[in-house]
């Protein structure tokens, strides 16, 4: 099945500890850019930067920053740039 929209589903587990899967979908094949955002909207983890297939897509976020340290316990955000079109989401960190 071929989704007729752009989807970024919830995160789970949320609240996660340590790893979490986030989930979407793309109805064409298109340039992504998925990256996690801390509490101040500061990017901490670019996850996806390229080119995807249509269809359903999933990436795992072990809680690290771009250096690959452990991040702290908190709120974090999840967010989806295809083409002109966002969509964020939140998630929770528990320690």
């Amino acid at each position: 099945l071929t989704p007729n929209r752009h989807n970024l589903y919830p995160a789970f587990p949320n609240p996660f500890n340590p790893l979490t899967t986030i989930g979407y979908s793309l109805s064409y094949e298109e340039h992504i850019n998925l990256g996690i955002y801390d509490i101040t909207g500061r990017k901490i983890k670019t996850l996806v930067n390229g080119q995807q297939g249509f269809g359903y897509n999933e990436v795992k976020w072990n809680a690290t920053n771009e250096l690959g340290e452990s991040v702290s316990a908190g709120v974090y955000f999840y967010k989806i740039q295809v083409g002109q079109i966002s969509e964020t989401k939140k998630i929770i960190l528990l320690k």
